[in-house]
């Protein structure tokens, strides 16, 4: 899934305008005033029709949760109005948002949709281990399957007690060749016998503490292929692909020469 991040006098307009340009399933999540709570003692509430169509609020979910939800069944998020999300942005009017500023515009009317258009299939779409797993089930091989597994590689705060505390990890790809390495080691692994998809997807740039960076989903016959296939597949990724590493802490930082 690919976002994009609007903020601004007139992001709803220019959502509006994207949304009816953009292939697939696409998402909105608008940011919605303090006072906008749903009236009721239910933790969360949903409406659903006949045909499918639904409402929901509910309380305590992030911005980051619910676009982790969103990922697997969306081909396009576009979020409205979150100047603080670390998202590509579009930015209207004299918004200053966090995040990386694909484009600007001094109204909403103004926008170049054609160019915001091309920014977005610039984007590097948004994965999760959920969305992944979602793929190797859709696999026309998946009736023969009996076993998922899957790796997770978290960024942690520290190795020992008395460490200085891990504040985020930058990654950075050799463009080109780690995507051609990554694919190699996928089409190897997928040979072996009993093994029918193999996934891999590692983030780049800026990951905080306690986020997710690499992903390995494998699609077997059985648990023990789905086993060995992964830890192979996460040691080779770490072994094979370059990937660097940047670290920073409470008190420093530096570049890990050892690839991730």
């Amino acid at each position: 899934m690919k976002i994009l991040n609007l903020v601004g006098p007139g992001a709803v307009d220019l959502a509006d305008r994207l949304v009816a340009r953009l292939d697939g399933r696409v998402a909105t999540v608008e940011m919605l005033p303090e006072t906008a709570a749903h009236d009721t003692d239910a933790a969360a509430a949903f409406g659903l029709s006949t045909d499918g169509s639904w409402i929901g609020a509910g309380d305590g979910r992030s911005l980051d949760d619910l676009i982790g939800s969103l990922t697997p069944a969306y081909d396009h998020a576009l979020t409205i109005g979150f100047e603080e999300a670390r998202l590509p942005t579009v930015a209207l009017g004299d918004a200053d948002p966090t995040g990386d500023v694909v484009a600007t515009a001094p109204t909403a009317d103004a926008a170049d949709v054609d160019g915001i258009l091309g920014a977005i299939d610039t984007l590097e779409p948004h994965v999760t281990l959920e969305s992944l797993v979602a793929r190797a089930k859709a696999s026309p091989r998946a009736d023969r399957a009996g076993a998922i597994a899957t790796f997770t590689g978290r960024v942690r705060a520290k190795d020992a007690e008395d460490d200085d505390p891990t504040t985020h990890l930058e990654f950075e790809k050799y463009e080109g060749v780690a995507a051609d390495r990554m694919a190699a080691i996928r089409t190897e692994l997928e040979a072996r016998d009993g093994v029918f998809e193999v996934l891999m997807h590692h983030r780049t740039g800026v990951i905080p503490d306690g986020e997710d960076i690499v992903f390995v989903v494998v699609l077997a016959g059985h648990r023990t292929e789905a086993f060995r296939t992964v830890e192979d597949g996460i040691n080779r990724l770490k072994d094979e692909v370059p990937i660097f590493k940047k670290e920073s802490t409470t008190d420093e930082e530096f570049w890990i020469h050892e690839q991730s």
